[in-house]
């Protein structure tokens, strides 16, 4: 990562980034503990759909949570893993896991 990059990304930000990514996790792990308790067989095969695709919902949550905070850690959270650009604040504070640029993003979704 670019020294530029450092120094675009205010510490303050990046702390209040943490702490809600930290919260975020928290909330995410508890639901999980919560949805894997309820993981009774009800006998309805609907509701066991649904029931898997929230697990699988907050695990994917979780994953992608836990990534931001170790590219926090790191020091190459909100540059792209793909072009290395800066992401910009606002799409960071909108989706304060992103690994990508919008161009990028883009790309990969294709």
């Amino acid at each position: 990562m670019s020294v530029d990059h450092r120094r675009t990304i205010d510490q303050s930000w990046l702390a209040d980034m943490r702490a809600s990514l930290a919260d975020d996790f928290a909330t995410q792990t508890a639901r999980l503990r919560e949805l894997t308790e309820l993981n009774a067989d009800t006998g309805d095969p609907g509701e066991a759909h649904n029931q898997a695709a929230l697990l699988a919902a907050t695990r994917q949550t979780i994953e992608q949570i836990t990534g931001a905070l170790s590219r926090i850690s790191d020091g190459t959270y909100g540059a792209c893993q793909r072009c290395q650009r800066s992401i910009p604040a606002e799409r960071l504070e909108i989706l304060p896991h992103a690994r990508f640029c919008v161009p990028c993003q883009e790309k990969q979704n294709r």
